[in-house]
């Protein structure tokens, strides 16, 4: 498996403000924005998957609703997560 809960730790250890907060904003995105890259891979060789594509879709709505929910109240937080995870509107 891609994701295992080592590796949930670890992103929110990283880009959060500790390994236990999963609530926090910045985690949630660094997390949802693994699923995408993971399922965008995964899409890449299984075009007709349209269940996937459907969940890839839905994930990429949630993080755009995170961001722009962090853009409202903080401006330097949402500059820090589109710098450190390379992302762009």
């Amino acid at each position: 498996m891609y994701l295992t809960s080592d590796k949930k730790k670890e992103i929110f250890a990283k880009h959060g403000k500790s390994e236990t907060d999963t609530g926090n904003a910045e985690g949630q995105i660094a997390l949802f924005s693994l699923r995408i890259a993971h399922l965008t891979e995964h899409l890449k060789k299984n075009k007709k998957d349209f269940s996937t594509q459907r969940a890839l879709i839905s994930l990429v709505g949630k993080r755009r609703r995170l961001l722009d929910y962090l853009k409202d109240r903080d401006i330097k937080r949402y500059r820090a997560i589109i710098k450190e995870l390379n992302l762009r509107k």
